[in-house]
Formats: structure tokens, sequence, C-alpha cells
């Protein structure tokens, strides 16, 4: 469970600033018939930090609903308040969703051991799976393999999303975790070889707009086809790059809006919509990759 291309799903929101449902399904569907093998539901990308807490349980169930089984879904619950992450995952856990995404702490810059502490707290707050995740150029704290290792022996803590981008700290996990212990990439430009050295997937952004070719490249690897997993990747490297031209989720909402799969680009301040040469230069790779007319 929890293997192969998990989309970081953006939430997509209307001119006033609400939620559309209606895109939002038709994202849903569209990763069902693309092949994606899972949902992360208000993660980072989805705007997590600015959706207050009626709203992210509400986008999460209507995904859920959505999704109607045909994908996992997993939500996000993580907090820089513990608290605040424990009440989360409390309210998600009756929405039907596969399990929970939670971040290391943001700001607060907490020490391995107050991480240790707020991840087992997080954990006994259901019986669902939870899924770490280390973001440490987000987030500043950056959580230590051992401390990953350690976190591991906890009987509801079942993977990682390593967002460092570096192979080495895969690496470095890998001899100190369950062999069940799944190990995602959350960093899209190095996920391939992340998987050709081991890793069982990715949490990927690129896969909102390119989701067809991720869960092949996926699939690829996992199959142990390194060489055609590094292949696919090749085709959609550009994508990889100019998605982060700008902080996500600000280039994948504009490249999606674009596409024709969402009313607008509209995110909650104080992130805002591109700058006009973003916008031009991911509509010109889009043209590439033949998902707009040009």
């Amino acid at each position: 469970m929890f293997t192969g291309s998990y989309v970081a799903l953006v939430t997509p929101m209307l001119e006033n600033g609400d939620i559309d449902y209606k895109s939002l399904e038709k994202l849903v569907k569209f990763h069902v018939e693309q092949g994606t093998h899972g949902i992360v539901s208000v993660g980072t990308t989805g705007e997590s930090a600015t959706l207050p807490f009626d709203e992210h349980i509400d986008v999460v169930k209507e995904t859920v609903a959505m999704a109607s089984g045909a994908i996992p879904v997993i939500a996000g619950s993580g907090a820089n308040s513990t608290d605040e992450a424990i009440f989360l995952t409390e309210q998600l856990g009756s929405t039907g969703i596969d399990g929970f995404l939670s971040v290391v702490p943001y700001y607060n810059k907490p020490q391995q051991r107050g991480m240790v502490a707020h991840f087992n707290a997080i954990a006994d707050a259901s019986d669902l799976p939870v899924i770490l995740y280390n973001v440490p150029g987000r987030t500043v704290a950056d959580m230590l393999p051992e401390t990953v290792a350690e976190l591991s022996a906890h009987k509801n803590i079942v993977g990682l999303k390593d967002a460092t981008g570096n192979i080495a700290r895969l690496k470095a996990t890998q001899p100190l975790v369950p062999d069940d212990f799944v190990l995602l990439s959350g960093d899209d430009g190095t996920s391939a070889e992340f998987m050709c050295e081991g890793g069982h997937g990715v949490i990927s952004v690129t896969a909102n707009i390119a989701p067809k070719a991720i869960a092949q490249m996926c699939e690829a690897a996992l199959s142990k086809d390194f060489d055609k997993c590094r292949a696919i990747d090749e085709t959609i490297k550009l994508l990889h790059s100019d998605l982060f031209i700008e902080p996500n989720p600000v280039m994948p909402k504009w490249a999606l809006y674009k596409m024709g799969m969402m009313e607008s680009a509209v995110m909650r301040l104080p992130m805002v919509l591109p700058e006009l040469s973003s916008q031009k230069r991911i509509e010109e790779l889009l043209k590439k990759y033949a998902l707009i007319s040009g």
C-alpha cells in the first residue's frame, strides 16, 4: 500500500476564493482515468496552511467521495502545533481516508526528540497509517534518519515522504527502517533516481499536470525496469523544474487553469498569481507537451 504515484493534489478555488468543488471532481476523475495510484488531499500543495479546519476537512471528505474507492486518498494532517495536528487527525479519521501525511512542524524548529514526541502523539490519535513528511526547505527543521528509524517502531507510522532531494539521505535511511516501511520521494526532480535506488514511489507535484507519465515512471521502477523509468523521467524533466519557478502551488495551479482543468488559478493569500513572465514560460512548456493548443 502507498506505493507508486500519489499526486499532491491542488485545491481548486473560484474567483471569490471559495472552494471550487466542480473542478475538484474534474481533477479527481482525471487522476483515476490517467492511472494515478493515489491522491494526497489538502497537503501543503493543497494549501493546508491557509484552509481553516472546516474547509480542510470538507475538501478531504469530498475528495474521498469523488474517488469512490477507485484509488486511495491520504489526507494532509500536519501542523506546527501538536494539539492542532491531533485535532485534524481525529476529525479526518472518520472521512473514509486511507491514511495521513503529517509534515515536520514548521517555524518552531523542534529538536529531534520533539519530533519523536510530536509524531508519536499524532499516531496515537488514530488507528489509520501515518506517513511522515520531511521537507526542510519549507519547514527549516530536518528530521534525521535516526529519528525516522525511532518513529518507524510505532505500529501506525508506516512510511516517509522525503523531500530533501538528497539520494544519500535515502541510502542512510534504508538500513535503519523495517523492510515494509514505505519510502516515497517528495522531490520530483530526483524522484526517478530515488526509486531506482530502492524507493517505493513519489508524492508528486508534476503528477498534477502529467499524471500518466508519472504513474508509468513509477510502475517501471517498481518492476525494476530502471532504464524505462529514467527514459520517461527524461521526457518530463522540464516540467519538474518549471513547475517550481515560483513557490508551489503557484505554477501547478496556473498550468491546470490554462489546461481547462479548473475555473481559475486563484490561491489563498499570501500566495498570488504568477508573474507575467512565469505565466508565459509555463504556457510555452504546456504547448511543447501538447497539453494546450499552440
